[in-house]
């Protein structure tokens, strides 16, 4: 695909995530794609696969919100495979704590499937407001 396809799927998949449907984003990951969060968090570190991202990524990290959390796009870059979106995200915890973080993310992209994503985000934000994941396993790496 081109740098303007990729953006362009990109940027479908975030209008998406913004109105609350994760529904385009889960299916345009490559079964092998890779997620990795930046930082020292409970949540930092790589997930493997999209069974792996859903699984002990999403799944946990949904179940803290109250309602589908929504991601704004504000700037979307691109250049061949990859694209650069920041964003902003909005989501309340069953807690009733906003969870308002800021997200970068560098998505490597082939063959019109999402396979790589780095986030870098606010990490402070993440220890203070969301509960630790469930125990990783051993394919994770900090």
């Amino acid at each position: 695909m081109t740098t303007d396809e990729n953006k362009a799927l990109v940027k479908r998949i975030m209008g998406a995530r913004a109105q609350g449907d994760h529904g385009p984003f889960r299916a345009a990951m490559a079964d092998d794609f890779v997620w990795r969060i930046i930082g020292t968090t409970a949540w930092s570190g790589t997930y493997n696969g999209k069974a792996d991202v859903i699984e002990r990524l999403l799944r946990p990290l949904y179940a803290q919100f109250t309602a589908p959390s929504r991601i704004n796009p504000t700037r979307i870059l691109a250049d061949e495979n990859y694209v650069v979106v920041q964003c902003d995200g909005d989501a309340t915890t069953l807690s009733g704590e906003r969870y308002a973080n800021t997200y970068c993310f560098v998505i490597r992209l082939e063959d019109g499937m999402l396979r790589e994503l780095t986030e870098y985000m606010d990490t402070a934000l993440v220890d203070r407001v969301l509960l630790p994941p469930p125990t990783r396993g051993s394919d994770a790496t900090a």
